[in-house]
């Protein structure tokens, strides 16, 4: 299924996102996250105990990510 959400503005695509978000976290005990994901989080925790990567603070990365997408 295909919404169709007509959305007019970048303001109300991130709006929507964040709708979408937020609902799908409440349920997050009845949706089941796909193996891969646990592969990646597998991969991303070897490498901060080598040393290779270094944790982000969630705020930090929102800030990023808004720079990127909406700047």
């Amino acid at each position: 299924m295909k919404p169709d959400l007509a959305l007019d503005s970048v303001e109300d695509n991130r709006c929507a996102m964040e709708a979408l978000s937020d609902s799908l976290s409440r349920d997050s005990d009845t949706v089941a996250s796909p193996a891969w994901h646990g592969d990646i989080l597998a991969e991303r925790r070897a490498a901060l105990e080598r040393g290779e990567a270094l944790p982000l603070d969630l705020d930090d990365v929102k800030r990023r990510m808004r720079e990127r997408t909406w700047a």
